[in-house]
């Protein structure tokens, strides 16, 4: 079943008028082609490729290294002062709800304004990823969040 939005009348060659309808597939398409203002993206190490894309999941410091040894596998991390930066596949925020205080970043993009971070960890081989599954769960259980789909449903 899919999610659709009119967009407004589109003209038809007799002169009357038909309903543009556009996908939430097509709406999430343009949101995310969309640049953030003023940001740049998180430079990869030379060597390394990202074949499905990059995002990353923004975690404040002080959870940076209780979330490390959870992992199974930990790609590119990067950091600043206040935030560790892990490089996902893109798309990694589908039907997730990333716990607070997480942020996801699509296009791995961090504000100009912010300090460059540095990168911390890199995995071996070329592939900077950190496995999105594992990582949520790591950043559930620190922030104390149970995962959505864990979650009683309300009817």
């Amino acid at each position: 079943m899919g999610v659709s939005a009119s967009i407004g009348p589109a003209p038809l060659p007799g002169g009357g008028r038909v309903a543009r309808v556009v996908s939430l597939d097509t709406l999430t398409r343009l949101r995310r082609a969309r640049p953030a203002p003023a940001s740049r993206p998180l430079p990869l190490p030379e060597g390394m490729t990202a074949p499905m894309g990059c995002d990353a999941v923004a975690v404040p410091a002080r959870f940076g290294p209780q979330v490390l040894p959870r992992l199974p596998r930990v790609g590119c991390v990067y950091a600043d002062r206040a935030h560790w930066w892990w490089i996902v596949p893109a798309d990694s925020d589908h039907a997730l709800e990333w716990p607070a205080p997480v942020r996801y970043t699509t296009g791995a993009l961090v504000s100009d304004g912010s300090a460059v971070p540095g990168l911390i960890l890199r995995p071996e081989g070329a592939i900077p990823y950190t496995p999105p599954i594992p990582l949520y769960l790591a950043l559930c259980r620190v922030t104390g969040t149970t995962p959505a789909w864990s979650r009683t449903m309300i009817a």
